[in-house]
């Protein structure tokens, strides 16, 4: 009876290690992509510590990168969403663009700052619905729609607000500047706000409904039809969680940088970074699949790359040459990937 017992237990003990192996083999092939991109991201992580280790090795540095970066990854991953249903937005930093003007302009005016922010949001929703009705119910092509619209919403901004900066200097110290862009120690709020947005992203793209659904539509239209998806209502909802993304996204611009100006910086660069976040990240255009944490991960790759590079004494318009050779190697890294 001993030996039955213990050959029992053996049994079901190499059950369970098959099992486990079997949940880690399924992981690594269904995030393989974001995987790979997290190990280059670390392998250049190295490399530019080896490089410069006064610059990489000093808290100072990542003090100032965890206070931009959440805003590309607020922005690229809700874009995964729009990507993987086979579509594309190209207006989503207009439109964080218009939602600072609304929060800073209503804030200006002596509003609370918490109602300014929650018009912001849902001005930027307004714009992704607009999106996606012109996309699901006129029957224009995303790319065509979206280039519309980054250029209505630029001349909107421009117009209404006659050029002039807007100061948001008034808001530090106050409980809402430190409850979204203050500091815990010495580590920016943003970062975290910045990871609760990666935690939603995958609930929804892994486990919601949501998700799946997002999914089946880029996949195949027709078999979604079939399954009693409703894709007008699902390829809608990706362009609506967009703007939601861009209203957030526009006040932590806001606080991060304590103005609101209508052109502030090169909107054009913020665009390509961050959809070299989501192609790198392992979303390709192609549709059907994608993956947010290859996202979360492409954006950290993007910022830091463009740091290494300015780090490394090269100018600043590098950036835009290493950015698309990035894209290039992803997109073609993802045909290998399909194939196979």
């Amino acid at each position: 009876m001993p030996d039955l017992k213990k050959k029992q237990n053996n049994l079901d003990r190499n059950q369970e290690f098959r099992r486990s192996r079997r949940g880690i083999t399924k992981f690594l092939d269904n995030n393989r992509r974001a995987l790979s991109v997290f190990i280059v991201f670390i392998i250049l992580m190295l490399l530019f510590i080896i490089k410069n280790p006064k610059i990489f090795l000093n808290r100072e540095i990542y003090e100032a990168i965890f206070r931009s970066l959440p805003i590309r990854i607020v922005l690229a991953l809700p874009l995964v969403f729009v990507i993987v249903s086979k579509e594309i937005d190209l207006s989503f930093v207009s439109n964080m663009t218009f939602s600072l003007w609304i929060f800073a302009a209503t804030v200006k005016a002596g509003w609370d700052p918490f109602l300014c922010m929650l018009l912001a949001i849902l001005a930027g929703a307004l714009i992704g619905l607009i999106n996606g009705m012109l996309v699901v119910r006129i029957g224009l092509q995303s790319i065509m729609a979206t280039i519309g619209m980054k250029f209505l919403l630029t001349g909107l901004v421009a117009g209404g607000s006659n050029i002039m900066p807007i100061p948001l200097t008034f808001l530090v110290d106050t409980p809402f500047y430190n409850t979204f862009a203050g500091k815990i120690g010495n580590f920016p709020v943003q970062m975290i706000w910045a990871v609760v947005a990666l935690v939603i992203a995958m609930l929804l793209f892994n486990y919601h409904k949501f998700g799946s659904d997002i999914s089946c539509v880029g996949d195949n239209l027709e078999s979604s039809r079939e399954m009693g998806i409703n894709v007008s209502t699902v390829k809608t909802l990706a362009f609506v969680y967009v703007g939601i993304a861009c209203g957030f996204a526009g006040v932590l611009s806001g606080l991060t940088y304590l103005s609101f100006y209508p052109k502030p910086g090169s909107p054009d660069e913020l665009m390509l970074a961050v959809l070299a976040s989501v192609f790198i990240g392992g979303t390709p255009t192609t549709g059907g699949v994608g993956t947010i944490f290859g996202a979360f991960i492409g954006a950290c790759t993007i910022r830091f790359v463009e740091t290494g590079i300015i780090e490394a004494g090269l100018t600043g318009f590098w950036t835009q040459f290493f950015e698309g050779l990035i894209i290039l190697l992803a997109l073609t890294s993802h045909k290998f990937h399909k194939s196979r």
